[in-house]
């Protein structure tokens, strides 16, 4: 087909309309950008120079908007770790009973200010065991309260309750108490194999009705010095997270069948390890920051077949000063009745072959003859 040739009219109109287009469409590449684009087209005799350190700029905002973002991610990411821990520990605690605790000491007002707590673990057949503690080394009735008015020396039995309240063991304990007002009822089964529960549950009850520098847990076949241990504990009043006793290492039991068998022994190595070092159980001290961790955390801390290794994992990933201090493990007379002669009245004494004084019903008053502080040395400390 042949083409009409276009006339010089439409040729005309065509580049008119070509020009305007044009014209038009260079006006908007040159109209000014917005306030917000204004530093990418400054002009400049190096705009390759330029355009490369507005890119860089550009970059560098953002990297570090990127920073930002990231370290506030992770800021809400640690509170809300924390607020979970808080509610976890709250949900525990009212579902074990702990509230029952906090219920209890309401009568209290406010928490009681006091310089050591120290918790005497002792059971529903111990009964003479408590009574010799009562005829040797603890005040009784009026000259224990005033021990803690005066002293801020608080002292109690602590034990839980049968596996049915109200039980004839119950009763048993709650008259003992009437007559000698000593007991700290713990809302917890007894059982041997419950003692990490028990040494758990003992720190934050303690520490939510007294406020003290330092709480303490003994054994109820131990004689101990009161005074001694006063002013042991304040040498270490000044220093952050202090955890006081015999510092030991013995054998992972793990052979079923024997006593103190551990049955999570694969936890610490090979066969025939030790554990880590840690305070022995007849005695030991923690300060109140240490005791206020356990308290708050207490949901969450694990528990091994032996309480003071319970306690020592619990503390072995802190900041923590460990102080071994031999005079809360000394040997029944005649070792700690030398000491005594020499001027080094120990702290503690008992027989590592029982764990405890042997017989400590009936040997605990000719310990506390021959190593005994003396009556007077409580009431003399400075604290």
């Amino acid at each position: 087909m042949r083409v009409k040739p276009a006339s010089a009219k439409t040729i005309l109109f065509l580049c008119i309309a070509c020009f305007l287009a044009g014209t038009l469409f260079t006006g908007q590449m040159w109209t000014s950008p917005s306030s917000n684009h204004e530093s990418s087209v400054l002009p400049t005799r190096h705009n390759g120079v330029l355009k490369r350190k507005i890119i860089e700029g550009e970059s560098g905002d953002v990297m570090e908007e990127v920073t930002k973002t990231h370290q506030a991610i992770k800021s809400l990411d640690k509170a809300i770790s924390t607020l979970g821990m808080e509610l976890t520990a709250s949900e525990t605690s009212q579902t074990s009973g702990q509230g029952q605790h906090l219920k209890q000491h309401d009568s209290n007002l406010s928490i009681q200010r006091a310089f050591v707590v120290i918790g005497i673990n002792t059971a529903f057949s111990s009964k003479k065991r408590r009574d010799s503690i009562r005829e040797t080394w603890l005040p009784k009735g009026d000259k224990l309260k005033e021990l803690e008015k005066e002293k801020g020396i608080v002292v109690r039995f602590m034990i839980g309750h049968s596996t049915s309240l109200g039980s004839i063991l119950d009763k048993s304990i709650d008259e003992e108490d009437t007559e000698h007002h000593d007991f700290l009822r713990l809302d917890h089964i007894e059982g041997y194999h419950e003692l990490s529960t028990k040494t758990r549950l003992f720190f934050s009850t303690v520490t939510s009705m007294w406020d003290a520098e330092f709480y303490v847990k003994i054994d109820d076949d131990i004689h101990l010095n009161l005074g001694t241990l006063v002013n042991t504990l304040a040498k270490y009043r000044s220093r952050p997270r202090v955890y006081i006793g015999c510092m030991k290492s013995g054998p992972v039991l793990y052979q079923k069948g024997v006593k103190y068998h551990e049955a999570e022994y694969w936890k610490f190595g090979d066969e025939g390890n030790k554990y880590f070092r840690h305070a022995t159980g007849q005695i030991y001290a923690i300060s109140r920051d240490l005791a206020d961790y356990i308290s708050i955390n207490w949901p969450i801390l694990h528990r091994y077949a032996n309480e003071d290794v319970s306690l020592g994992t619990w503390l072995l990933g802190l900041e923590v000063e460990m102080v071994d201090e031999r005079s809360m493990c000394c040997a029944t007379p005649p070792d700690c009745e030398w000491k005594a002669r020499a001027g080094n009245v120990c702290v503690a004494s008992y027989d590592w072959k029982c764990s405890g004084i042997c017989k400590s019903d009936e040997r605990m008053k000719d310990v506390h003859k021959a190593c005994g502080e003396g009556d007077g040395a409580v009431w003399n400390v400075e604290i």
